[in-house]
């Protein structure tokens, strides 16, 4: 058996058995891994509670046979405890881990969306994150896990959009008017949009008006979950909450 130890946010758990729990860790160094935590529901000791999603840990961790590890300790790097107190910010949070989760294949390797996803609670708890801010995490973790949208350009031919754009999640972003017959299932969408949308890619971080990131979440709604071939759960709790 080999043992590692490597940085891991923790995405989501699932109690087994009586005592024990499956977690569902995104390491640093070898991606997303599912982790068998033996009476992790009973030993306040080993783990104490640092099980719950969005926890920052070093996980000590030890290969078995199959795909599952075994999860030997943690030690907690940070808790994220501040956005547990706001119901906003867990929707966001809770949000970001399950569309990590979902684009992450496991033992893929991502360290850059790893830093990208502990930097963004660090402002999230720190109350720095704006809603804008969610938008562009989402755009810039597309862009990672090999999913970048096309706002600049047209999708399909590579010019420019033009005065009534589209856009066509199939075709992966923006159609131009020439280009509309070629994708009759894209939707108009402001030009505005596009534009925000295509500046945020670029790392500008102006942040957009109400109903421009409506707009925006509308869209990239539809992309994630046409590219996933589910719609993420948390996009209802947020809608819920009222939290765009």
């Amino acid at each position: 058996m080999e043992r590692f130890v490597d940085e891991a946010l923790v995405l989501g758990t699932l109690d087994y058995g009586e005592a024990d729990r499956l977690v569902t860790l995104f390491t640093k160094g070898a991606g997303k891994l599912t982790a068998f935590a033996a009476g992790a529901r009973k030993s306040r000791r080993r783990f104490a509670g640092a099980l719950e999603p969005c926890t920052w840990l070093r996980a000590q961790l030890v290969e078995r046979q199959g795909s599952t590890l075994r999860l030997d300790g943690v030690d907690v790097v940070r808790t994220f405890s501040g956005l547990r107190s706001d119901l906003s910010r867990i929707g966001r949070a809770l949000y970001v881990v399950e569309l990590c989760r979902e684009l992450l294949r496991d033992r893929e390797p991502h360290p850059e969306l790893f830093d990208l996803t502990a930097a963004w609670l660090g402002q999230l708890e720190e109350g720095k994150a704006g809603p804008t801010s969610l938008i562009a995490f989402e755009l810039e973790a597309l862009s990672l896990a090999g999913l970048r949208p096309r706002f600049d350009a047209c999708s399909v031919c590579g010019g420019v959009p033009g005065l009534e754009p589209r856009f066509d999640a199939a075709h992966g972003g923006g159609v131009c008017s020439r280009c509309q017959a070629r994708a009759p299932a894209a939707a108009r969408v402001d030009p505005e949009l596009l534009q925000a949308l295509a500046a945020l890619q670029a790392g500008q971080r102006t942040p957009l008006s109400a109903p421009l990131r409506a707009q925006a979440r509308g869209l990239l709604n539809a992309f994630i979950s046409h590219h996933l071939g589910r719609a993420l759960r948390g996009v209802d709790f947020l809608r819920q909450l009222g939290v765009d």
